[in-house]
């Protein structure tokens, strides 16, 4: 299964479709049709393969070392066939220590709380040609980008039952419609990687090449992925290389030595999440790591990553005490080994795939994430704007009596906004550990809650960088997110839901028609203040441009106080017409709107040659075209 050439990329830390020659494949061998196995165990004194072919006998099928100081061991099983679970049972050779292993490169995994690999085939029929072809344009930074993130445990649950799953096929029948009718380009899941405990929501993952199999088989997770396509709805993985659990089964301690992780606890182990961290110096892992990230793209037709926890990648003092942790050989706290390791991933992905975005969650201001690596930065695609979200969310949580003096936590974000491909984040990590709902958050009674909640939204459209919000944001989900239940559907039942929901749904439509609000987001010349320190009214007022330098009017009223004929200067003569306002009764606002065309005058104010009076409503955001 391996050529000269193939050993030499292993060795170099530059082999990434390892999936291709590891693990378990069916394949044809003088004639014979059964199963090779490969693993990496270079400090094994045997590895054997055991399961249902062989009764789970230990003894029956070795695997041999190759001679080529690769560390690899290797096997041909006629007996063993598509379908069957199996192990590697490992004996290292500098200890008593012995274990049976799951398959690192396994395609596909029993369902939790059993543990074996499952040998499995590939073939799938895709049917989304039309897609593939035109997604490099869908996903460019000029584009619309709307992002659901979404949890599949917990999207929906079965209504007869509601602790069984919905499998991915009868996901297929409803989430590709429900994101293309609300108007969303691209669906992010939280991680599919197979891992042990649920309630991890997929972030302490063991299976790195296989979706889970609480929801079904991997070709039905190509179904989803092809349905969704199908619907032009963009599909995002969230990826974790950043650490993984300890289970005996698992990647750690995999050859009775530290393999995938490092030995030194203060480089190895996370001490948030009592994991294993990978060691990124290592050239196997690092074949390993960007060989799961092609698989995805290769086997899945994925049109994205989502990095989680960057920071603790980047950083050797991540969550640690002083003494806790080792520096690098400059004396610094930087992970030289995993900004290479970053560097080499990116650069990989966007060679074989450049129609495709990787996104970072990166929660520090380290510099360049988003920039190419040809000019030092790490070479992702977008970064996800923490900041921004932490201001924002801060300030709207205050009463509006109180938010003048938090004025600058609203206007600070555009004074870096462009040194990074930001997208900016409403994440499920804003509804869980006590955080309460989204529409919780926002100070009031209930109609000051819908209202301040619509308004946070459309802000956020409002803002320059791509958009993204959690699954249930868009129906006034009142409780946190809990991964065992599915949304609050029922909710839909009230009328304040459901014009929230259509407050969403108009809001993503009116994004993707209206390219000043996406085509320059990431340059200057598409944003400018009109006035941005009037803090005694909590009032925000701004233009967006397109590439054609037609402007579009955005004032925001972060108070329940009206503001009718409030003057604004404005770039040109002319009429000014509302196009959207989150306060229309049809979103269950109080329908204070501007209902005439508006037109500016000859009188200079905020730097601009010309005024207009425009009415902005409570707790409220308008949008106006010029004419």
């Amino acid at each position: 299964m391996f050529t000269e050439s193939d050993i030499y990329l292993f060795k170099q830390g530059r082999h990434f479709r390892l999936y291709e020659h590891l693990g378990a494949q069916v394949i044809t061998h003088g004639g014979v049709r059964g199963v090779y196995f490969g693993v990496w165990a270079p400090n094994a004194r045997s590895v054997s393969v055991m399961g249902d072919f062989n009764y789970w006998n230990p003894d029956e099928h070795r695997l041999n070392p190759r001679t080529d100081g690769s560390g690899i061991w290797e096997g041909f099983v006629a007996q063993a066939m598509p379908g069957h679970n199996y192990k590697f049972h490992v004996q290292s050779r500098f200890n008593d220590y012995r274990a049976d292993k799951g398959d690192p490169f396994a395609f596909f995994w029993e369902t939790s709380p059993t543990t074996a690999s499952k040998i499995w085939k590939m073939d799938y029929q895709w049917k989304d040609q039309d897609w593939m072809q035109k997604r490099g344009k869908i996903n460019a930074l000029d584009q619309p980008t709307a992002i659901y993130e979404m949890h599949l445990g917990s999207w929906r649950r079965d209504p007869a039952d509601p602790h069984r799953f919905l499998s991915y096929i009868e996901l297929a029948q409803i989430l590709p419609g429900y994101l293309k009718e609300m108007g969303y380009t691209h669906v992010e899941f939280l991680p599919v990687c197979e891992h042990p405990f649920y309630g991890s929501w997929g972030y302490q993952c063991l299976g790195f090449f296989a979706p889970t199999s609480r929801y079904g088989t991997p070709q039905e997770f190509m179904y989803l992925i092809d349905a969704l396509h199908q619907e032009e709805i963009g599909v995002i993985l969230d990826w974790v290389p950043s650490h993984y659990p300890t289970d005996e089964y698992g990647l750690g301690y995999f050859d009775g030595t530290h393999l995938y992780e490092h030995m030194d606890p203060r480089k190895g182990f996370h001490p948030d999440w009592k994991s294993f961290i990978f060691n990124y110096g290592r050239n196997e892992v690092v074949n390993f790591l960007i060989s799961s990230a092609m698989f995805w793209l290769d086997k899945y037709h994925i049109d994205g990553f989502r990095l989680d926890a960057v920071a603790s990648m980047l950083y050797l003092d991540y969550s640690r005490e002083e003494g806790k942790w080792i520096p690098n050989e400059y004396g610094g706290n930087e992970n030289l080994d995993a900004i290479e390791f970053l560097k080499i991933l990116n650069s990989a992905i966007y060679q074989n795939y450049p129609d495709v975005q990787t996104f970072a969650e990166e929660s520090t201001s380290w510099p360049m994430v988003s920039r190419p690596t040809y000019v030092g930065g790490l070479g992702f695609g977008y970064k996800w704007n923490m900041g921004w979200m932490n201001d924002t969310l801060s300030y709207m949580e205050k009463d509006p009596v109180y938010r003048k003096y938090y004025h600058n936590k609203m206007t600070f974000s555009i004074w870096y906004a462009y040194s990074e491909n930001f997208v900016l984040p409403l994440s499920h990590d804003e509804v869980v550990h006590g955080k309460g709902s989204l529409v919780n958050k926002m100070p009031g009674d209930d109609w000051q809650k819908f209202a301040g909640l619509r308004l946070l939204l459309g802000y956020m459209y409002a803002h320059p960088g791509k958009k993204l919000t959690f699954m249930g944001s868009e129906i006034g989900q009142r409780t946190e997110w809990d991964h065992d239940k599915s949304l609050d559907w029922h909710l839909l039942d009230y009328q304040e839901h459901q014009k929230l929901q259509y407050w969403m749904k108009a809001l993503n439509y009116f994004y993707q028609n209206h390219p000043e609000l996406f085509e320059l987001d990431f340059k200057q010349e598409g944003f400018s203040w009109i006035d941005c320190n009037d803090a005694d009214n909590s009032i925000l007022s701004f233009l967006r441009f397109d590439k054609n330098k037609k402007p579009l009017l955005i004032a925001a009223n972060f108070t329940p106080v009206v503001r009718p004929h409030h003057r604004l200067g404005v770039p040109v003569p002319g009429l000014w017409t509302e196009v959207l306002n989150s306060d229309h009764h049809d979103f269950g606002g109080s329908n204070f709107l501007n209902h005439n065309q508006i037109r500016s005058v000859h009188e200079s104010l905020h730097g601009f040659p010309y005024s207009a009076s425009i009415n902005i409503p409570p707790l409220g955001i308008v949008f106006l075209e010029a004419e």
